[in-house]
């Protein structure tokens, strides 16, 4: 029988845990997310055989990166590809898109934010995504800082589109938003003039690092606006090129325990380029995950 004495030392013994490790409970570690672009020739090759490989490696859930102007998941609409996830144990929590302001052969590109977007949030929702991402703003869609006031308006928008969809909107970063224009960064203005419940963001940790900037210092400014990472090392050489989650440079122990600073729900590995076979490359980051962040 437990004594009320070794119950209050256990409860203030989990107490201090909690203080001095907050992270622990800050999101869901039991789930490994994949970003599939990592592995996208054996997804255009194989969806199902990819996906098989991915869940037996130990991820559970992944990040999709092919809606964009097929306006299918892999080839497949909303329930053939939910079919193909719920059959490997996956989820996918979320999905990358485009903006859609760049004409692609003079054409819009269905399937982004400014077009045919209600019908992608609807897809979405039917796969169960939770986050939909704008993935990437092409040279044609940067402009100068009133520019990426006004996508910050657009994302705004199509946030409000997915919030009636029980969907959260985010926005995911590379490094050309931290070039300065009149000593300001693009990155701060989106975040400066997006809604922090319509538009949050999904820091990629490579690209951050390689901007120069500190992921911390940017939870401690912006607190609850990230829910989702991208684990993405970076190697030690000069060409500073993507790496095995744990090969690099970046102290992700660190970052994750800010996790319930950042608001971070979930994480994607994602590897740009592999030296070799993206399956090992993936392999060897879950291996370090597993052993020394989860």
């Amino acid at each position: 029988m437990t004594s009320r004495r070794s119950f209050l030392k256990t409860s203030a013994l989990l107490s201090a845990g909690l203080l001095a490790a907050p992270h622990l409970f800050a999101y869901d570690k039991k789930l490994i997310g994949l970003q599939l672009y990592t592995v996208r020739d054996a997804m255009a090759k194989d969806p199902a055989a990819a996906l098989a490989k991915v869940a037996k490696l130990g991820f559970n859930s992944v990040e999709g990166a092919t809606y964009t102007g097929t306006e299918l998941f892999y080839g497949m609409n909303a329930k053939g590809f939910s079919s193909l996830l719920n059959q490997e144990g996956l989820i996918m929590p979320s999905a990358h898109y485009r903006l859609g302001e760049e004409l692609v052969n003079g054409a819009s590109q269905m399937g982004t934010i400014l077009n045919d977007w209600e019908k992608a949030v609807d897809d979405a929702a039917a796969v169960g995504v939770k986050y939909m991402v704008c993935a990437y703003l092409s040279q044609a869609e940067r402009g100068n800082l009133e520019h990426y006031k006004t996508v910050a308006g657009m994302l705004d928008v199509a946030g409000q589109t997915c919030k009636q969809a029980g969907i959260q909107l985010c926005y995911h970063n590379h490094d050309f938003e931290f070039i300065q224009e009149d000593g300001k960064y693009p990155y701060e203005t989106l975040l400066a003039n997006t809604d922090p419940d319509l538009v949050k963001m999904e820091m990629d940790l490579y690209w951050i690092t390689k901007a120069g900037q500190d992921p911390i210092a940017l939870f401690n400014k912006y607190p609850g606006r990230f829910p989702l990472l991208h684990m993405k090392d970076m190697d030690k050489t000069p060409e500073k090129k993507f790496t095995e989650v744990g090969n690099g440079i970046i102290d992700f122990k660190k970052i994750l325990a800010q996790s319930k600073k950042a608001g971070m729900k979930y994480f994607f590995v994602e590897q740009d380029v592999c030296p070799g076979d993206p399956f090992d490359s993936i392999a060897q980051s879950i291996s370090y995950i597993k052993k020394n962040l989860v």
